[in-house]
């Protein structure tokens, strides 16, 4: 009540269709903020319940390693075509409809662990998860271009990154539990239900701010007030849509920054435990700490970005600069020969993936500065296609690498190489983004493709 008392009033507007004398809020956009950190949050909770049960399964069904690798490439290859399809989807339905059907398809899978007894079905399982899991950062994109000014588009792309690693670090804090106190199948089922709740509350809350009853006239004018700064467009087709130099320019960032996040997750815990001689009683704090730090970066990131557009900055400047100090801030951890104590590398580690996701929520708010709400979903599905391949890729390099050293006996040289790409790679990513942007011009035909008008 003191929310509705000290923000809401009654207005009438005959001519919107809206209800007259509803009561309405003037910051509801947070709330749909909040609503899409938590489907943010139970996306990557859902998608880490195998890894952190693998040792169960693996007794339980004799899994072999090569097995387990299928099992991951299934959801990895299955993740990027679903990308693809999950953002033409959305601008195809809208958010509300488009957005629902993939909670549901990645619920139906995640829930669906529960029930299968062998490799083929964890397979199945694990590529309807990833089909459905796809459309979360389309979704999310489209819908913050939908319901923030741009000056706060970062910021809600922050918090909602934040996800990422509130999900990273509510698993291993929930999931061995549920398996120990219950058993597996109650892990999947009790984690992959969650999407069950936040999918009625998704259909009970969100409607597009146009026709939600619950957006005040000061709200919507906040959010249209830099209505005229936005691309005006359709929806046009995918091969109209890698004509324009925009998409190659978020498609190469995701390219060559997402494989360092997905490395993050998958052998950091290999990597403390191998360079540090950490037992499973001991591996839980670091990464715990890598992780939290993840959200404290994701929203600081955004933060500065929103800050420098409301002081003036032009916003394609201010996200420049903020993704290359955040490019900046990763180098440190080049220097992981030098390190010999634990929690110093934790600093950097904690340092290099804070900064990663406060450059994420920059990065995908380059699309909504570039494109038409009606072409946001869609390249952001292309884009994260892009990312998904290169995070494909990148494993195989990495175990090469790995594997390398380790018969030289020198498994932690093989990190250090690692980690030096890793400490390079955003400031590629932000070299190449600039050079394509400051190289390139708009021609008639790169109009043509953003307004939807096809030659003839």
């Amino acid at each position: 009540m003191n929310d509705v008392s000290s923000e809401a009033y009654r207005w009438n507007v005959a001519t919107s269709g809206r209800v007259e004398t509803q009561v309405e809020y003037k910051s509801y956009r947070w709330r749909v903020c909040a609503l899409l950190f938590f489907a943010t949050t139970i996306n990557y909770l859902d998608r880490q319940v195998l890894g952190l049960l693998k040792p169960v399964l693996e007794g339980q069904f004799g899994w072999t390693e090569t097995q387990y690798s299928h099992v991951v490439m299934v959801f990895m290859i299955c993740y990027a075509i679903g990308l693809l399809l999950a953002g033409r989807l959305i601008d195809r339905l809208g958010t509300k409809i488009g957005f629902a059907l993939c909670v549901l398809v990645w619920t139906i899978g995640a829930c669906g662990h529960a029930a299968v007894r062998n490799t083929l079905g964890f397979a199945f399982m694990r590529g309807l998860l990833a089909l459905g899991e796809a459309g979360n950062f389309p979704a999310a994109v489209k819908t913050v271009s939908e319901w923030f000014p741009r000056r706060e588009q970062a910021l809600a792309m922050g918090f909602i990154t934040a996800g990422c690693s509130i999900g990273a670090v509510v698993a291993p804090a929930t999931v061995p539990w549920l398996a120990a106190t219950y058993g597996w199948e109650a892990a999947f089922f009790a984690t992959g239900f969650t999407g069950v709740v936040w999918l009625a509350c998704w259909q009970l809350a969100y409607q597009s701010p146009h026709l939600h009853k619950k957006v005040s006239k000061q709200e919507l004018t906040l959010i249209e007030s830099d209505a005229g700064e936005v691309p005006a467009g359709g929806a046009v087709p995918w091969v109209s849509l890698l004509r324009m130099r925009g998409t190659w320019i978020f498609l190469l960032g995701k390219f060559l920054t997402d494989p360092i996040w997905w490395f993050m997750l998958f052998w950091l815990p290999s990597y403390f435990s191998s360079r540090f001689n950490l037992d499973m009683k001991h591996l839980g704090l670091p990464l715990i700490i890598v992780y939290t730090a993840t959200s404290i970066g994701s929203i600081a990131g955004g933060w500065v970005s929103s800050q420098l557009i409301a002081r003036g900055w032009k916003v394609s400047a201010a996200r420049q600069t903020t993704m290359f100090i955040l490019a900046l801030l990763v180098t440190p951890i080049i220097a992981s020969p030098l390190i010999d104590d634990m929690w110093t590398m934790v600093g950097l580690l904690s340092l290099a993936a804070a900064a990663h996701q406060g450059w994420s929520a920059n990065l995908y708010t380059t699309v909504s500065d570039m494109f038409p709400k009606e072409q946001v979903a869609s390249v952001v599905g292309i884009g994260g296609m892009g990312g998904a391949v290169g995070s494909t890729l990148f494993p195989l390099a990495v175990g090469l690498v790995l594997d390398h050293y380790k018969i030289l006996g020198n498994l932690n040289g093989g990190y250090n190489v690692i980690f030096v790409v890793c400490g390079f790679a955003y400031v590629l990513a932000w070299l190449v983004m600039w050079l394509m942007r400051v190289t390139g011009h708009t021609t008639q035909a790169d109009a043509n493709v953003r307004t939807g008008v096809t030659a003839s």
